[in-house]
């Protein structure tokens, strides 16, 4: 199933047995439910990021992986079923739209797309929104883990130095001269800077599919390499994993990212470009 979706074809899915997650969030804030409340598609169901698409933070990153049973809880009283197609939106670039498609392909649902350009999109094509809140009958999705590949710290060095690790960090983090969440800065050493804003235009929607393997393809991350990515704490990084996905590209999610990999002060940490840019 193609990952994306556009307004026009979303239109014909609700014809059907679609459920749709609002999962609409920022870093820092505001909290995402008070823009579900001001207006949101109609049907969908808020989804927080913080809450139900990450476990507590700690030593494995500030978003680390919801134990299966919670997400499977959450994603239930979302009406979330194991056979029914999903659709899942943001405010418009898919990052934390991203981070739920990810999180729900890992634990096994086969039927999950993107509204690509979001809540914006939906909204500039002249759709109605509603701030009533839907009645939602309880899914029946079963979470089983291991649905995409994943990284841990170990593995995220291993392919910095044998095959292409993508930070998709904004490149001043990649290099070292801002941090302004983690206790560090810089990248894991052999790690390669590919910004997750290079993957939308503007309007916050996706870049074809050519123009998206034709960026990667410069930074070395093809179908015939070992590829993964990472960012702050495994948010951004489903999007830059959504973006290989629409070029073709396998790849691995290390969820901890610089959270987790800074967590343990012996774990080595570069500054400035990589080597040769």
């Amino acid at each position: 199933m193609q990952p994306l979706i556009d307004v026009q074809s979303l239109v014909r899915e609700l014809r059907g047995d679609v459920v749709l997650l609002d999962v609409r969030w920022r870093l820092g804030g505001p909290p995402g439910i008070e823009a579900y409340r001001r207006g949101h598609l109609p049907g969908a169901v808020f989804v927080d990021l913080d809450v139900d698409l990450a476990g507590p933070p700690g030593p494995a990153g500030r978003h680390p992986l919801p134990e299966r049973q919670a997400f499977q809880d959450a994603m239930r009283r979302a009406g979330v079923r194991d056979d029914g197609l999903v659709v899942v939106y943001d405010d418009a670039d898919s990052t934390a739209a991203a981070r739920a498609w990810w999180t729900l392909r890992y634990f096994g649902h086969q039927r999950v797309r993107v509204l690509d350009g979001g809540h914006h999109a939906w909204v500039e094509a002249g759709r109605p929104v509603t701030n009533e809140s839907p009645k939602v009958a309880p899914g029946d999705f079963t979470a089983r883990p291991g649905g995409l590949p994943t990284l841990d710290a170990d593995g995220a060095a291993a392919l910095a130095k044998g095959g292409v690790l993508l930070d998709a960090r904004a490149p001043e983090r990649y290099r070292g001269e801002v941090e302004p969440i983690d206790p560090v800065a810089g990248h894991i050493p052999g790690a390669v800077s590919a910004p997750t804003t290079g993957n939308v235009g503007v309007d916050g929607r996706f870049l074809p599919a050519d123009l998206l393997r034709e960026r990667f393809a410069e930074l070395g991350a093809t179908d015939a390499a070992e590829v993964g990515a990472y960012c702050g704490s495994g948010v951004t990084a489903a999007h830059e994993i959504l973006a290989l996905t629409v070029a073709g590209v396998p790849a691995a999610l290390y969820v901890g990212s610089w959270s987790n990999w800074v967590a343990d002060g012996t774990r080595s940490v570069e500054t400035g470009d990589q080597a040769g840019s």
